[in-house]
């Protein structure tokens, strides 16, 4: 874990390296290409080499990111227009990208499995967007939350855009939060509890926010039906371009990327719960609340994602001044690494059941447990000795 400051002294001795965050879109601009020059057709399949292979290693090798911005430097780095155009700039690279596969998948040249590697590609994208969305959908400018919603329409999940902001962050680390993992829930029990509960939730927000207004559920004020329109405008006007064979890798891409959001929202809050006040109320959220992983090649890939524990202790901080803090619990590998391992559940548990063990000194009680496992892994864990 960090300390507060940096090594070098400058204000960010990262900032450079955020414009290699636009990797990530231009995974969809790359496969056509690759294959063109090379002859090789794996590279349809650019997106999980990249985001699945390349990125872990390069984590391990690459190692920590090692620098916190210092608090004087804090007012300048929020105001630097350049760290907004960073996230900007994915949107029309990732939309650019999205017309070119249509394209393509509307050729014959292209066989299924070809397609299918471009599909799942774009997904990974379009998961990646999201967290592009992430980081607008908090601003308080008009236009960036206009952007954040943009973002949202290609994975067609445009819901996240009132669920994250308004039920996320009011009940995250609590059993009420359908986005925050329980001990001893798998990846393939939370997803769906996830995804259902993410979308009721933000329908019931969304409606209760009209209703305050005196507004009726079929409003243009709609946030939630404000994105999705987005996706309709977006689906349907490259289905009018291309032709209808294209819906089923339209419609892939999206469910890939929304799987790889609500995998990342397992990773980070596994097993974590929030300190009850002496009235029964939940405590604020503090940097305990969430997992983090400091790793420098995922910190650029996401845009600071990874120091997921000051974001939601200080949800209105930007990318670039969020900081790595001592009270945060940390993961044994960045988020991408932590992917691989949360799609093995029994290998998933025996590294990180610990770790929320001893996150709260031995006591499993304090932790988030999945209710229908509870009596069993409490009982487990009688007779064997507390953590130090």
């Amino acid at each position: 874990m960090q300390s507060v400051g940096n090594r070098s002294g400058r204000p960010d001795p990262k900032r450079y390296l955020w414009v290699l965050g636009l990797i990530a879109p231009s995974c969809a601009l790359l496969p056509s290409q690759l294959v063109l020059h090379t002859g090789l057709r794996v590279f349809w399949w650019i997106g999980p080499i990249i985001v699945l292979l390349a990125i872990p290693v390069l984590d391990w090798v690459v190692g920590e990111d090692g620098s916190n911005p210092r608090d004087e430097d804090y007012e300048a780095l929020s105001k630097d227009r350049y760290y907004r155009w960073c996230t900007y700039l994915f949107l029309p690279i990732q939309l650019f990208g999205l017309g070119i596969a249509a394209y393509l998948w509307a050729r014959d040249e292209l066989s299924i499995v070809d397609k299918l590697g471009l599909a799942t590609t774009l997904g990974l994208v379009s998961g990646i967007g999201i967290n592009a969305a992430h980081e607008l959908g908090h601003r308080v400018e008009h236009a960036e939350r206009w952007l954040a919603k943009i973002a949202l329409a290609q994975s067609g999940y445009g819901h996240f855009y009132v669920e994250h902001n308004k039920g996320h962050h009011a009940r995250v680390a609590t059993p009420e939060d359908p986005a925050s993992a329980r001990l001893g829930e798998s990846l393939w029990e939370f997803l769906p509890r996830s995804v259902l509960g993410g979308f009721r939730s933000a329908v019931r927000i969304e409606r209760e926010r009209l209703r305050r207004k005196d507004l009726r559920w079929w409003h243009v004020q709609n946030n939630v039906l404000q994105a999705w329109a987005m996706t309709v405008v977006l689906f349907g006007g490259l289905l009018l371009a291309f032709g209808p064979m294209i819906l089923p890798y339209l419609l892939l891409q999206a469910v890939i990327g929304a799987g790889l959001l609500e995998t990342v929202n397992y990773v980070e809050h596994y097993g974590l719960l929030r300190a009850r006040r002496p009235n029964g109320s939940w405590a604020r959220c503090s940097p305990a609340d969430s997992w983090n992983s400091d790793r420098l090649v995922t910190n650029i890939f996401l845009f600071h994602l990874q120091r997921h524990s000051d974001h939601h202790a200080n949800p209105g901080r930007r990318y670039q001044t969020l900081r790595s803090s001592q009270e945060a619990p940390q993961l044994p590998a960045g988020y991408a690494g932590m992917l691989l391992l949360a799609a093995v559940p029994p290998l998933w548990r025996r590294v990180m059941d610990p770790k929320v063990l001893a996150h709260y000194g031995g006591d499993v009680a304090r932790a988030n447990i999945a209710p229908r496992k509870r009596r069993r892994i409490l009982a487990a864990q009688e007779g064997r000795p507390a953590a130090a």
